[in-house]
């Protein structure tokens, strides 16, 4: 008796394809998604990083040079000289402001340029010197030594000290000018005249609004 090759066949005497078999993925495929989003998870937390050290450092500098200009100063009324901050300084001491409703009190630099703004509030050498009679203009940066500037009220007391004594002035106006528009200008009327950039909250630097309070003298005080 003959037996024929054993086959798969259907019923209907049709051979019955194999079974499909899936093909694996390329290596190069698999699992590339997964460490793509871990380094772009860590390059955000390391620009995050960045960004956060670095609006960190900024009051922590403006905080470590009035320590060091409070020392300068301190020698600079007891000689009556000039005394730098550290050796490569450009600017040195003029006065001290205080404001003692919002307890602040802040050295003043000689020259309102970038380099001076940096380390604390900065005296316009245009005008008058402080502690002598006309327009004194101070100013500062809005997001470090001059932000309690918003907090000021009329009527508020500030005192400035300069090598010829204290004189008290009171805020009688605040307003906004546009440097686009308007030039602060000193003038021979006796004032101070407290300078920064508005708004506050501004995260774009060196925009053309400032922020302006002006003060009176008040009579001084008799000895």
């Amino acid at each position: 008796m003959n037996f024929a090759p054993a086959s798969r066949m259907h019923p209907r005497d049709k051979e019955v394809p194999p079974p499909r078999r899936r093909m694996p993925r390329p290596r190069s495929l698999r699992g590339s998604a997964a460490p793509a989003r871990r380094w772009l998870a860590r390059a955000l937390l390391l620009v995050a990083g960045v960004l956060a050290v670095q609006a960190a450092w900024l009051p922590a500098k403006a905080a470590l040079a009035q320590g060091l200009l409070e020392s300068t100063w301190q020698q600079s009324l007891a000689d009556g000289g000039t005394h730098r901050p550290w050796p490569w300084a450009d600017t040195h001491a003029v006065a001290k402001l205080a404001a003692p409703r919002l307890g602040i009190s802040q050295v003043v630099l000689a020259g309102d340029s970038g380099r001076s703004l940096a380390f604390g509030p900065g005296w316009a050498e245009s005008s008058a010197l402080p502690g002598t009679t006309g327009t004194v203009v101070i100013s500062g940066h809005r997001d470090t030594h001059f932000r309690w500037l918003q907090d000021l009220r009329d009527g508020d007391v500030l005192e400035l000290q300069s090598h010829d004594g204290p004189r008290r002035y009171e805020v009688a106006a605040t307003r906004v000018a546009d440097a686009r528009h308007e030039r602060i200008v000193a003038t021979d009327h006796d004032q101070l005249l407290l300078v920064t950039c508005w708004p506050f909250d501004a995260t774009a630097p060196r925009g053309p609004l400032r922020y302006l309070v002006t003060l009176r003298p008040l009579p001084r005080a008799s000895s």
